[in-house]
């Protein structure tokens, strides 16, 4: 458990309101029993050759965290498969955004979860006890699926207009970073504009009904306004400096479960392979548990990037320029070191399997 003195320091980094739904998120959302797949996951999630040694494995229980957006390898349910035979049992928290997350994680509600760049960076700044697992792999695609929007009757034509604007998005996710890029590039500065910090499951429907002038989102949200008809995009995340999303981790979890992370990390890394190659396949797995029209669905799919890539020093140069940028801007308290969240060499060698990609 993380000391109170970093969970205040947190509380006062994170956005007012953040902690109010995290709270609920990750103490409401846990699924204890986790539904999964049957005929149709089995050819796709069944692992050969699951060692029987537990070597390198403290826990029996691997609490997972993952977004409102959905996430296939809880649908698919590849890590209940492989998991136990060795006695592994895993849970599931469901969360609004990367924020909520890492602060259910910094308060000890999980071991493992999947956000963007932005989260880990204003968690550690609070104090977080957080290292970077695996990082996850930047395509063409990457960055299509984030975007700037507005009303299609809105007079707002480009992002120099959103100056003076209200513009919603969720503080401390990768949408922050997002528009602070978009802002320096057309020459405004963060306090052009004025921010509503809202989480993208609360923004998209107060969108919908014209209540917001500008909404920086992703899918599957950002898909379902544009099959709606309902938003105009003037901006997307393509091509934006990323270095993209990872899968964070509780330091001391990582440590003492390397074989449990290789595992994961494995798993992970094959059903989401195994999606990029089919798509239609993954959308009837997913639309189930999204709730969404099948032309949405294709639209999500058609802009996803999957499969994983390996911490590397190149990697963590780019997220310290990321951390760097916030403080340059004013938006964090003080200069956050990233090799501090960073696992040792031998470290990462233990966890990270050899199909993983260095890029």
């Amino acid at each position: 458990m993380i000391p109170n003195f970093n969970r205040r320091r947190f509380i006062r980094v994170m956005t007012p309101g953040v902690l109010g739904l995290s709270m609920a998120f990750a103490l409401g959302s846990c699924n204890q029993n986790q539904t999964t797949e049957t005929s149709s996951n089995t050819n796709i999630a069944s692992s050969s050759n699951t060692s029987s040694t537990t070597t390198g494995i403290k826990t029996k229980v691997l609490r997972m965290g993952y977004q409102q957006a959905g996430d296939l390898v809880r649908v698919t349910g590849v890590l209940e498969k492989r998991l136990e035979p060795l006695g592994i049992k895993v849970e599931w928290a469901q969360f609004a955004q990367g924020p909520q997350l890492m602060e259910a994680m910094n308060v000890g509600k999980i071991d493992l979860g999947s956000v963007g760049e932005t989260p880990p960076i204003f968690a550690q700044a609070a104090g977080a006890d957080i290292v970077y697992v695996v990082g996850s792999r930047r395509t063409e695609k990457s960055g299509r699926a984030s975007a700037i929007a507005v009303p299609p009757d809105s007079p707002i034509k480009s992002v120099k207009d959103i100056k003076g604007q209200k513009v919603v998005f969720q503080k401390a996710s990768a949408s922050h970073y997002f528009i602070i890029r978009e802002l320096e590039n057309v020459g405004l500065k963060p306090e052009d504009i004025q921010v509503l910090s809202i989480p993208n499951v609360e923004a998209s429907s107060a969108f919908l009904e014209g209540k917001i002038p500008v909404w920086v989102s992703g899918d599957p949200h950002l898909a379902r306004a544009e099959k709606l008809g309902k938003v105009r995009i003037i901006k997307t995340a393509q091509g934006l400096d990323t270095p993209g999303g990872y899968y964070i981790g509780g330091r001391q979890f990582a440590i003492d479960n390397p074989e449990l992370l290789r595992i994961v990390i494995e798993e992970i890394d094959k059903i989401q392979r195994w999606a990029e190659a089919n798509p239609k396949e993954t959308a009837k797995l997913i639309m189930p548990h999204q709730k969404l029209d099948p032309e949405v669905m294709d639209l999500v799919l058609s802009r996803r990037s999957y499969g994983l890539r390996a911490i590397s020093p190149e990697l963590i140069k780019d997220q310290q320029r990321v951390a760097d940028y916030f403080y340059k801007n004013g938006l964090l308290p003080k200069p956050v070191n990233i090799q501090a969240a960073v696992l040792t060499p031998e470290q990462y060698a233990a966890i990270t399997p050899s199909t993983i990609s260095q890029k």
